[in-house]
Order: C-alpha cells, then sequence, then structure tokens
C-alpha cells in the first residue's frame, strides 16, 4: 500500500513538474513575444492586417493645340467567371439567358457559350475568361446580364480592371505622340513620361472578412499626384491632310516608306508629321520616326545649301554662265550625268537650280572651292548644316558631312558629289529647318513639338520660339535663292504641281540609294513653302523606294504630296479677320435667317442625305442634327453609309458611316 502511495505521489510530481516547465515555457514565450521580438511580431500581424496599398495616379493627356485628344488613359476591363459558385438552380435555369446575351454582345454563338461555361462548371475552372478589353459602357451592360448579375459571390462575376492608353485619332502621328510601356520610351510620351506620369500615392487599408481590404481612415496617406497634361502644335486638320496624302502616295507608287512635316514658318511649331511604313501585307502604319529619326542622302534638295555657301563666298552669281555640256561630265574616274539627255548646254547659274543639273552646280563648286575644299564645308556648318536641331523627341538621327581633314573618308570626288546631295546624311526635319529658314528671311527657328505643359486649367510652362541662327545667309542671298525656288515651280523641274492661284516655292530631290548591290533604288523629295510671296508654312516630302516601273523622281513622286497640303490648306482652313460681321450687323441677321431655312428644310424633309466623301465630323454632325442615330467606323472622310440616301427618317435604325 505505501509503495502504490508512492508511485502516485511520484506521478503527481512529475506531472507537476511537467505543468512548472510548461508554464515556464508559456511565460518565457509571453517575454518574447512582448518584449525581445515583440517589434517583429506586431510588425508582422500589421502586415498581415493592415497594408499600405498604391493609389494609380492619373497620367496626364496629350492634346493636339486646338485642344482634340491626341492620347488619354481609359479604363478596360477583363471578364471571367466562377461558374462553379453559382446555386444549380440558378445556374440551370439562367444559363440559356447568359449565353444568349453574351452571342448577341461578343459574337459567336449562343451554344458556344453555354457549352463553354457548362464545361468550366464541370471541370471545376473557376477563372473562366469571358471577354478582353471591354469599355466603360460595355462592362455596365454584361455585367447586367443573367447570373452576372448576382454579383461576385452568387452570380460568378469577376470583373479586373486596368488602364490602356490609347489614341483616340488612330495612328495618325502615332510615333510623334510616341509611348512609354514595355516597349520602352519614344515620342513626346517617352521624352516628357515623369511629367505625363505624375507620381502615385499610399493608403492604409485593413483587412476584413472573406480577402476584402477596407480603408482604416478616410485620408490617404499620400495623396496621388495627377500627371501633367501636354499641349502640342499640332493642328488636327492639318495633320489628317498629310497623313492621307502621303499614304495615297506610298499606295501608289508601292513605296517602302516616307514622311511628311509641316512646319510654321514664323514660330517653327510642327502642324503636322506624318510617317509610313509598309508591313509585309503591304498596308502602311506609323513604323518609325522618319522625318526626326532617318538621316539619309538627300540628293537634290541639298543644292540648295550648296548654292547658297557660294553665293555668300562670292565665288558665283545666279546670273553667271555655266557650261552643261551633253549631259556629262568626268571628275576622276567617276562620272557625274544630268537626267536631261543630251544635256542643257550654256545656261545660267540659277537656270542650273530650276532644272536640277548636276553638272551645273558640279562646276560651279569645283571652280570655287576645287583648292580648299575645306572653306566649302566650314560654309556649310556655319549656316548649321551638318549639326542636330536639339529637339525634345529622343532618336535625332545625327547628320554627316565629308570633311577633307578626314583622309580616309574624302576622295577627289568628294567634293562633287556632296554639291548634289550624296555622301552626306541629314534628316528630313534637319533639311525642312533649314528651307523654313530661307523662307523666314534667314532666320533658322528650331521645330517645336509643344506649346504648353498644364496641371489641368493651369499652365506650368510654355515654349516660345527658339532662333538657332538670327540669319544663315545674308539677305540679298535670301531674296536671289527665293527667286529660284518659286521659278523651280514656275518653269523647273516641278512644273507638275504649278497653281496660278498660289505660288508654291520648292526644289525637287531624287536620290539613288542601294545602287552598290546591283540593283539601284531611289528616294524621292520635295521642300518648300507656301504662299511663296507670304509664306506661312513650309514642308517637306520624303518617300523611299517607289515602285521604278510606275515612277521615282521627286517631282512626279514627292510633288504631288506638298501640292495636295498646300492646296487644302488653302481651301479648308479658315481665314480669320477677312470680314468683321459686328460691324455689318444685317449680314449676321441674313446668316442666322439662312441657317434658321436651311434647318427646317432639311429637318422637314425626313430623308437621309448622301454623306459619302464627307468628313466624318461634318457628316455626323449633319446627321444627328437630322434627327438620325450615328455610329461610326475609323477617320477620316465617309466612303460608306449603311442607309441609302433618299431613306425616310427611322428613329430606331442607326446609321453606320465607314471611314477612310
Amino acid at each position: 500500500m505505501a509503495v502504490e502511495k508512492k508511485n502516485i505521489l511520484n506521478r503527481l510530481y512529475l506531472l507537476a513538474g511537467l505543468m512548472f516547465l510548461f508554464a515556464m515555457g508559456i511565460t518565457y514565450k509571453l517575454i518574447d513575444i512582448q518584449f525581445i521580438n515583440g517589434k517583429e511580431y506586431r510588425l508582422e500581424a500589421e502586415e498581415r492586417t493592415v497594408r499600405e496599398f498604391e493609389i494609380k495616379a492619373n497620367r496626364g493627356n496629350v492634346y493636339t493645340e486646338d485642344g482634340s485628344l491626341l492620347a488619354t488613359s481609359v479604363a478596360k476591363y477583363d471578364i471571367r467567371m466562377d461558374p462553379v459558385t453559382v446555386a444549380k438552380r440558378v445556374f440551370e435555369d439562367s444559363i440559356q439567358f447568359l449565353s444568349r446575351d453574351l452571342a448577341g454582345m461578343l459574337g459567336s454563338t449562343a451554344s458556344h457559350f453555354e457549352n463553354k461555361i457548362r464545361k468550366a462548371r464541370k471541370s471545376k475552372n473557376r477563372y473562366l475568361e469571358i471577354a478582353r478589353g471591354l469599355d466603360y459602357n460595355e462592362y455596365q451592360k454584361i455585367k447586367s446580364f443573367p447570373i452576372f448579375n448576382l454579383g461576385t459571390y452568387k452570380g460568378g462575376f469577376i470583373a479586373e480592371q486596368r488602364t490602356v492608353r490609347e489614341h483616340p485619332i488612330g495612328k495618325m502621328a502615332e510615333r510623334a505622340v510616341g509611348y512609354a510601356d514595355y516597349r520602352g520610351r519614344v515620342g513626346i510620351e517617352g521624352n516628357f513620361y515623369k511629367l505625363i506620369q505624375g507620381k502615385n500615392g499610399k493608403r492604409l487599408k485593413q483587412r476584413i472578412a472573406k480577402g476584402q481590404w477596407k480603408p482604416i481612415s478616410d485620408n490617404n496617406e499620400v495623396e496621388p499626384i495627377d500627371g501633367k497634361d501636354i499641349i502640342t502644335t499640332i493642328d488636327l486638320n492639318i495633320q489628317d491632310i498629310a497623313h492621307h496624302a502621303l499614304l495615297e502616295q506610298l499606295e501608289r507608287y508601292e513605296a517602302d516608306h516616307g514622311c511628311v512635316v509641316v512646319m510654321d514658318v514664323k514660330s517653327g511649331e510642327v502642324k503636322a508629321i506624318a510617317n509610313l511604313g509598309r508591313n509585309k501585307e503591304g498596308k502602311y502604319y506609323e513604323r518609325l520616326n522618319y522625318a526626326v529619326g532617318e538621316a539619309h542622302e538627300p540628293g537634290s534638295t541639298f543644292k540648295l545649301m550648296s548654292l547658297i555657301v557660294a553665293l555668300e563666298d562670292k565665288v558665283v552669281d545666279t546670273t553667271d554662265v555655266v557650261d552643261t555640256g551633253d549631259g556629262t561630265y568626268k571628275v576622276y574616274n567617276r562620272t557625274v550625268r544630268d537626267s536631261h539627255r543630251g544635256g542643257y548646254g550654256a545656261i545660267s547659274v540659277a537656270r542650273a537650280i530650276e532644272v536640277s543639273s548636276n553638272i551645273g552646280l558640279v562646276k560651279v563648286i569645283e571652280k570655287g572651292y576645287n583648292k580648299d575644299p575645306q572653306k566649302f564645308i566650314n560654309g556649310l556648318k556655319k549656316m548649321g548644316v551638318g549639326t542636330k536641331l536639339g529637339l525634345p523627341i529622343k532618336g535625332e538621327g545625327t547628320p554627316t558631312l565629308p570633311d577633307p581633314s578626314d583622309k580616309d573618308r574624302w576622295y577627289g570626288t568628294s567634293l562633287a558629289w556632296m554639291t548634289h546631295g550624296y555622301g552626306v546624311h541629314i534628316t528630313a526635319l534637319q533639311t525642312l529647318a533649314f528651307y523654313n529658314a530661307i523662307a523666314n528671311n534667314g532666320e533658322m527657328v528650331r521645330p517645336r513639338f509643344i506649346k504648353e505643359i498644364r496641371a489641368q486649367d493651369r499652365v506650368i510652362k510654355r515654349y516660345e520660339k527658339e532662333v538657332i541662327n538670327p540669319k544663315i545667309c545674308s539677305q540679298e542671298t535670301v531674296d536671289k535663292v527665293h527667286e529660284i525656288l518659286k521659278n523651280v515651280v514656275k518653269r523647273g523641274t516641278a512644273t507638275n504641281i504649278y497653281n496660278e492661284n498660289y505660288e508654291l516655292a520648292g526644289k525637287t530631290g531624287t536620290c539613288q540609294t542601294e545602287y552598290w548591290t546591283g540593283n539601284t533604288q531611289y528616294i524621292s523629295s520635295f521642300a518648300g513653302y507656301f504662299p511663296a510671296d507670304n509664306p506661312q508654312y513650309s514642308c517637306i516630302v520624303v518617300i523611299h523606294k517607289p515602285n521604278k516601273k510606275i515612277g521615282y523622281y521627286g517631282a512626279d513622286v514627292a510633288g504631288p504630296v506638298f501640292k495636295k497640303v498646300a492646296h487644302k490648306i488653302y481651301t479648308e482652313t479658315p481665314v480669320l479677320d477677312e470680314l468683321k460681321i459686328q460691324e455689318i450687323p444685317q449680314v449676321e441677321e441674313a446668316y442666322n435667317a439662312y441657317n434658321e431655312l436651311l434647318n427646317k428644310k432639311l429637318k422637314d424633309s425626313n430623308l437621309m442625305p448622301d454623306v459619302t466623301n464627307m468628313s466624318g465630323m461634318d457628316a455626323v454632325a449633319l446627321l444627328e442634327n437630322l434627327g438620325w442615330t450615328v455610329q461610326f467606323k475609323g477617320f477620316g472622310k465617309v466612303v460608306k453609309q449603311s442607309v441609302k440616301p433618299g431613306t425616310k427618317l427611322d428613329k430606331a435604325t442607326p446609321v453606320i458611316l465607314t471611314l477612310s
């Protein structure tokens, strides 16, 4: 009995000892949690229940000078479904209705969607993709569909929002506007990335039931700062004109790529910049910013620069006579040729530029600079030729000029060939800046893409005109070459673009390229300005590798684009201050009465007009005023309308316009 009691006591002592050790362990753990590692545990607990969330800042927009959107951020929605969470009775009662509505909105058939959802439910796929990239209105619509209208937990509806960058005017000026994403940073968006991006904010949230997070307070820890808006110099009307004129000519001549730039003469503001390249399917899109980034041999547009150096150095005058012979001229082991077979004979220097005689200019420059070619190079550099413009857009091409000091790259033929644009490399925009200086009485201004940076309605920074060179040459020289450039269009190589109603001035360029491969290609160009006697705009057109069987001369390929841009700006751009209506009240009254009568007549007719070949904006405005519901696809002019002209008004039937 005593032994049994002793065993019981031993067991009690052991149990008490274990309980004591357990209590000591708990005490140690409490001390460890509270004091030794308390800070670390509290932080971990806080991280699990309280988290700092990033609040995305709204990115700034990019606008044309008149406030039209070039780039903006748009919310897009990806829709998924958890069919497993839907109650069986609800699923079976409504799946056919949901499938029908999805088919009507997204295309395909109702059976396709029903089979897809049933299969996902059977395989317990709780993250089935339904649609991607829906806009807000489409998101609201799909959210109201049967089953989906029950929400996330009862209807399995999952919507994921993301923000994408869009260009509302489509592909026009896409490369100049640029982007800043996984592809890199280019154009205006890339260069002004930090300003447009803004600064993200921060907010503390606490975890609540079902994995949801609730803000701890009404105030953010750090408020997001929205990105700044960029107001560009782009004129939407001129951009549309330049884009479509270039596209039409590229397609006609089956060219590889090309660019057009239109610039305001006085301020240097770039009003339009179009860059189009061809893909494998033969379609053209804004592939690269050729105007800014592609330095190439300019060909005969460079002759103007060569002539101005010679005129400034007094080695020649425009009235001097040069013998171009029979159209061929030997320089060491190479032959300079004129495009006109048999040559031009003895002609004035001015006439040599008008007809673009290679031989005429080569002889002039060789005679003046053969013994001191460095003087000729220095004359070009003094005018800014061969120097970057310093643009606010990344990727400006590097111009190059051969130099006699570089013995490895200077040959006996270098001077003669660079005279008419070979062996030198210069971008389209650098060439345009030079021609713009002639239009601007010798003042060279930096091409400008940005007018202002704004924070909502407040101007943060305004960009003003920048003068690169106040006078690239004397006024006497400016006046002489100005007359020559006018005569190029009147009686020279560009007579095909002459118009008696408004004078144009400029120079054609045709340059051979890839001749070393045995398959010579061409670069066709035209640089100039208009109106000739009071220049408002300068413009350059460069088209690479047109189909030689169709044509390749600068006058034929590039010239018509220049003419179309000039003509449409003349005819479609409003002329201001022609008439002050407030001084003649009866004119305003008559105008209003006419509009009222016209609108009444149109509305009373209740008939669909023919809007083909009208601009999209004008057609939409006209039809909506008549009471039609209008939808449109694309941009540009109307090429097709879904309702035939003469059809009576039916408000239930929308008019679908297809734009070019």
